[in-house]
């Protein structure tokens, strides 16, 4: 990795589970003072939601954390993503297996190795979760869970690239 980082988070719509990690992970890369180095965006596999902002529920539950979603806008991850950035997160394996068909035709294992699974980063739910459940069809009990994950990974994933820069 170079002196600069970038990171995307993946997730179907970009509405829930994506920019409440690029939410969240804003807010840690701002409150250790890499914001110049470390550059964050999420997107979605599909084009349901281009344009409008992140789910109201997934909102609330971050800003009862502290965390401003207001200002994020969902667009579609797009193959040049796998240029732009040093590393593509996905939520889950359908993320992870849609993501790896659009790498694999046009950049083959160059760039396959940037993709990963968020929960990698994680140290305390790492075992008991490869994935970051869709919060999108239940109650507010998933947007917490959401959260409590995502809080972990975020975290996991910020003490490496400070280590990397």
């Amino acid at each position: 990795m170079s002196e600069k980082a970038s990171v995307v988070f993946v997730c179907t719509g970009n509405i829930c589970r994506s920019p409440t990690a690029e939410g969240l992970f804003l807010h840690k890369v701002a409150r250790v003072g890499l914001s110049e180095l470390i550059h964050v965006d999420s997107a979605g596999t599909h084009g349901y939601h281009v344009g409008e902002g992140p789910d109201a529920r997934s909102v609330k539950h971050a800003a009862l954390r502290g965390y401003d979603l207001s200002a994020l806008r969902a667009r579609r991850f797009d193959k040049a993503d796998f240029h732009r950035f040093d590393l593509v997160l996905a939520m889950d394996e359908g993320h992870h297996d849609h993501l790896s068909r659009l790498v694999q035709p046009s950049h083959g294992q160059k760039l396959g190795h940037k993709l990963k699974m968020m929960m990698g980063y994680s140290a305390k739910y790492r075992t008991l979760h490869r994935e970051v459940p869709d919060p999108y069809y239940g109650g507010p009990e998933g947007f917490e869970h959401v959260l409590d994950l995502l809080e972990d990974a975020t975290d996991g994933l910020l003490r490496e690239l400070r280590a990397r820069l």
